[in-house]
């Protein structure tokens, strides 16, 4: 009774240049001085939102000479527990490949990341009652893990792929979409650490086999949108016989047919509408493994970027009102640099050359490599993979998950990649399990630092979902990471730092800022970042940004557009913080 008591009470712990003009065309910012900076304690997500910032100061020291990121698998040691199982009969059944995917949240609200791990079990199973469940993780205090999914009444037992997190309703409590093989699941928190399952009043109970989803407003009225991957259609009851010399296989996705995305736009009432079609969310032969929402051309407007495997990309271009075109070929974003689409599974963001434009990293299938598209602005993107050295380093590899960020802290962005196969063709001599990667941007290439990065960097797994979260609040990006049929691992950065500010955000719609742009300048550095939605595979990460300062520890000057299009500017940040920005009031910005 006592568990169950701190469980729905929350009782623990409280707590490379561009020489044209990368400034998007927008209205001058409006500015707060430093008399309007409030640096008292960050109070209920619930309450009156003034112009606040309130800081939280990490205890990790700032090294002077930072080194490349390092990691250190603490899975065991803090409690988290957890194996995605795939189901492996023997038959190869084609949904074994892609599952599973991880979440990070704070859903009961006591400062406290928790995590959020979708399951799989049998796919074929005529019992699902019976099949293993979804995990909930909650950490009750620093560094220590507890699972409490029962008592969270979290009942999830489909044949799960990834999961997608976001405060769907504006109620302060973070809710979690997860995707399966056959009916998704929506899970609404009330607010008392448990859930409720709302995915059929909701709408949102996509009947078909999704892999990632991602979460925000394409319409811009406030409220928050949901996009959802779906891949091809297939019936684990009913399979088609793959395979390779008489040897059970996954079937190749060329050989099956495609079935369109689906995006539910939000009526505000805890109600969504599947309007793909009609808001030109819809391209050919969508066979969809990966998404992400962000502003991929400096208008103001989010866009969506989906990756399939093996047919073109896609890049939705916002027209505004929540209306889209389909621009990936146009653009150069949808198959490599010799013109031939390419097996998608993952894919990261980040702006790794410092323009001010925000690039997109693709993971694929062996013998593609992973590819690399800068974006060069109005001009679109640009394969840029052998040019900055990740061409052959990945050729031999299957990778999955990725995220994009400067692990380290030393004012350059860093991409970390999770790798598998999917089939056992070992006798051939081909590769089964396969090691993490990650490189370090040196510019102009990227460095593989892997062999430097920890003892997790010599293990082989199935690689598949990564989310990324500073779990241990001490300023830095560390991750889960999802394997199938061996234990997830939770990676603790331990790197060796530069200078830092973390920011996380309270909007007056969509609470948690999910679209919200931040460009940071100190000196000569300008940087920029923005809270997108999905990225990765498969999983959700936590609402925040860190960038990276490496040696210089100045203060430095922050202009915000938040997801509604208003401006703020804040002089004189002090660095190595956690901020937690409050956008100001309209009346305020008048005045």
């Amino acid at each position: 009774m006592g568990l169950l008591l701190c469980v729905f009470t929350g009782c623990g712990q409280n707590g490379s240049s561009s020489t044209q003009d990368t400034r998007p065309a927008e209205i001058k910012p409006v500015k707060a001085t430093n008399s309007q900076i409030d640096l008292s304690k960050d109070k209920d997500a619930s309450a009156e939102i003034p112009s606040v910032v309130s800081p939280r100061v990490a205890t990790k020291p700032v090294s002077r000479l930072t080194t490349f990121p390092h990691f250190e698998d603490i899975a065991e040691k803090i409690g988290v527990s957890f194996t995605y199982l795939n189901g492996a009969s023997g038959k190869s059944l084609m949904v074994e490949s892609t599952g599973g995917g991880a979440g990070w949240f704070d859903f009961d609200g006591d400062g406290l990341l928790d995590l959020y791990l979708c399951q799989g079990g049998n796919p074929a199973s005529e019992n699902r009652p019976y099949e293993p469940l979804d995990q909930l993780f909650r950490q009750i205090e620093p560094d220590r893990f507890v699972a409490v999914t029962e008592f969270a009444a979290v009942f999830e037992r489909s044949y799960g792929q990834g999961v997608a997190i976001a405060d769907f309703d504006d109620d302060g409590f973070d809710d979690v979409y997860i995707t399966n093989v056959g009916p998704n699941a929506l899970f609404k928190n009330q607010g008392d650490g448990t859930f409720i399952d709302v995915s059929s009043e909701a709408g949102v109970a996509n009947p078909l086999w999704s892999s990632s989803a991602a979460w925000g407003d394409l319409d811009g009225d406030g409220d928050l949108d949901l996009y959802v991957c779906n891949y091809v259609d297939y019936d684990p009851y009913h399979p088609i016989p793959c395979g390779n010399g008489g040897k059970p296989g996954t079937c190749h996705p060329e050989t099956m047919d495609a079935v369109p995305d689906e995006c539910y736009f939000n009526r505000g009432n805890g109600t969504f509408l599947p309007e793909a079609q009609s808001r030109g969310l819809f391209g050919p032969l969508n066979k969809a493994l990966g998404v992400v929402i962000a502003d991929m051309n400096n208008d103001g407007m989010p866009d969506v970027y989906v990756t399939n495997d093996t047919t073109p990309n896609f890049l939705f271009i916002n027209q505004g009102s929540g209306q889209f075109v389909e621009s990936g070929t146009q653009l150069g974003c949808s198959v490599s640099r010799d013109g031939l689409p390419q097996a998608s599974m993952g894919v990261a963001l980040g702006d790794f050359d410092q323009n001010g434009w925000l690039d997109l990293y693709c993971t694929h299938f062996t013998q593609e490599s992973n590819t690399l598209y800068k974006n060069l602005g109005p001009t679109g993107f640009q394969d840029v993979t052998g040019i900055v050295g990740l061409h052959a380093p990945t050729l031999k590899y299957l990778g999955f998950g990725t995220i994009m960020a400067d692990f380290n802290q030393d004012g350059h962005e860093d991409i970390f990649v999770s790798n598998g196969h999917i089939d056992d063709w070992r006798e051939s001599g081909k590769l089964w399990q396969m090691e993490p990667q990650i490189f370090s941007y040196e510019g102009p290439r990227f460095v593989d630092c892997g062999p430097m990065a920890g003892d997790f960097f010599k293990k082989t797994v199935i690689g598949r979902g990564v989310a990324r979260a500073d779990f241990d609040n001490d300023g830095d990006w560390d991750l889960a990471v999802v394997h199938q049929n061996t234990p997830t691992a939770i990676l603790r950065n331990d790197s060796s730092r530069g200078n830092w500010l973390k920011l996380r955000f309270v909007c007056t719609t969509n609470r948690r800022g999910w679209g919200t742009r931040v460009r940071l300048r100190q000196g000569d550095r300008n940087l920029v970042q923005e809270m997108a939605g999905g990225t990765s595979y498969a999983s959700a990460h936590e609402a925040a940004i860190i960038f990276g300062l490496g040696e210089n520890s100045a203060a430095v000057h922050l202009e915000i557009r938040w997801p509604d299009g208003e401006l703020q500017s804040i002089d004189d940040v002090k660095t190595n913080q956690e901020l937690v920005l409050r956008q100001p009031r309209k009346e305020d910005l008048r005045n």
